[in-house]
């Protein structure tokens, strides 16, 4: 059974239908006890980094989160979350990976938020890459954006180079929504699955 994190965010139906597509058990929850249970852990996420750490705090899941051992799988703002904090809102968020997530620095040609379709190069191995052409295209929603570093997995050309599959022990993170992203999205999903 794999347990969905319950963010509040607006992307719970297209990940639910994703994992109904791959015939996936799944429970949307903030129990625990249900958490623990689970093979594999999916964090969601749209709409305000503030709100959804707020809502992990109500639900006392914050300093639990961070305990996990099984894989654990953050999508868009669920990946956000994942980082120490965010200029978001000037919020605190897990700090399973230590630093920071900033706001895509406006640049002339450039919309924000970064809307639609984009490659994702592939900057090292990731079980999550299996069976994906490197390149491949995704489909990002965001105006804030995580840091570069060790942990990054793979990146997106917004202007700059972006985190957009990130790599922390047991956490992986994906900026774009594989839900969203078609084939290569319902692979990528698969292989976290499969870890």
């Amino acid at each position: 059974m794999i347990a969905i994190i319950d963010t509040g965010g607006a992307n719970l139906a297209s990940v639910t239908n994703a994992l109904d597509r791959l015939s996936v058990n799944w429970k949307i929850t903030t129990d625990p006890k249900v958490i623990e249970q689970a093979s594999h852990v999916l964090l969601p996420g749209v709409g305000a980094c503030a709100d959804s750490m707020a809502r992990l705090e109500q639900a006392n899941l914050v300093a639990y989160i961070r305990t996990l051992k099984q894989p654990v799988l953050g999508i868009c703002l669920g990946m956000q979350l994942l980082f120490g904090s965010s200029e978001e809102g000037n919020t605190t968020c897990l700090g399973i990976i230590d630093a920071a997530v900033k706001k895509i620095s406006p640049q002339p040609g450039l919309t924000i938020p970064h809307m639609g379709w984009n490659q994702v190069a592939f900057e090292q191995n990731c079980p999550l890459f299996k069976d994906i052409p490197a390149n491949s295209w995704f489909y990002f929603v965001h105006s804030f954006a995580g840091t570069m570093g060790p942990w990054v997995m793979g990146s997106v050309s917004y202007g700059s180079k972006l985190p957009a599959v990130v790599k922390w022990q047991n956490f992986f993170g994906t900026q774009f929504h594989p839900e969203r992203s078609a084939e290569a999205g319902s692979q990528l999903i698969r292989n976290f699955l499969d870890l």
